[in-house]
C-alpha cells in the first residue's frame, strides 16, 4: 500500500511539475514574440514538448484513479511568474530558467526511475517516456546562454530552489 501511494505521489508530482513547464514556457513565449523572436521557434518547441508529457501522466493518473495534485494551482501560478520575469530580462535569463528547471528535474526523475524500477514499472514507462526530452532541454538551455554566471547565478538559484520547494510542497499535498 504505502509503494502504490508513494508511486501515486510521483506521478502526481511530476503531472504538477509539467503544468507548471507550460505555464513558465507559456509566457516566455508571450514575451518573446515581441522582445525576443528568435527564442520563439525553441520555446514552442519545448512546450509541445511538456503539453505531450503533461497528458502521459495525466493518463497515468487516470488509469490508476488517482487524484492530481492539490498545489496545481500554484505550479501554473508560479509557472507564469517565473516564466514572465524571466522573459522580460531577456534570452540569457529565459535559458537560465530553463537549464535551472530542467536540472533539477531531471536529477529528480533519476531518482524515480530508482524507485520505480524496483516498483512499478507501467509508471517507470511514464517517467521514462520525457527523460530524453528533459535532457534536451536542459542541453539547449546550457548550449545557449543558460550557464549559471554573472546575474543568470541569482536566476539559476532562485529557479533552482522554487522548483525543489514545489516539488516538496506537491509531495505533501
Amino acid at each position: 500500500m504505502a509503494t502504490q501511494q508513494e508511486v501515486e505521489r510521483i506521478l502526481r508530482v511530476d503531472h504538477a511539475g509539467e503544468r507548471g513547464a507550460i505555464s513558465i514556457y507559456t509566457m516566455q513565449i508571450a514575451v518573446s514574440k515581441y522582445l525576443w523572436p528568435n527564442c520563439v521557434p525553441a520555446l514552442e518547441e519545448m512546450l509541445s514538448h511538456e503539453k505531450a508529457h503533461y497528458l502521459i501522466f495525466e493518463a497515468a493518473l487516470k488509469k490508476r484513479n488517482a487524484r492530481t495534485c492539490y498545489a496545481l494551482p500554484f505550479w501554473n501560478f508560479g509557472g507564469e511568474v517565473l516564466g514572465l520575469i524571466t522573459a522580460l530580462f531577456g534570452p540569457a535569463a529565459i535559458w537560465s530558467c530553463t537549464a535551472a528547471v530542467e536540472s533539477t528535474v531531471y536529477k529528480h526523475i533519476q531518482e524515480q526511475i530508482i524507485f520505480l524500477k524496483k516498483h512499478d514499472e507501467d509508471a517507470l514507462l511514464a517517467v521514462q517516456a520525457i527523460e530524453a526530452d528533459e535532457k534536451s532541454h536542459l542541453e539547449y538551455a546550457l548550449n545557449n546562454g543558460g550557464k549559471p554566471a554573472r546575474i543568470n547565478k541569482i536566476i539559476w538559484a532562485v529557479v533552482s530552489s522554487s522548483t525543489s520547494v514545489a516539488i516538496w510542497l506537491s509531495r505533501r499535498l
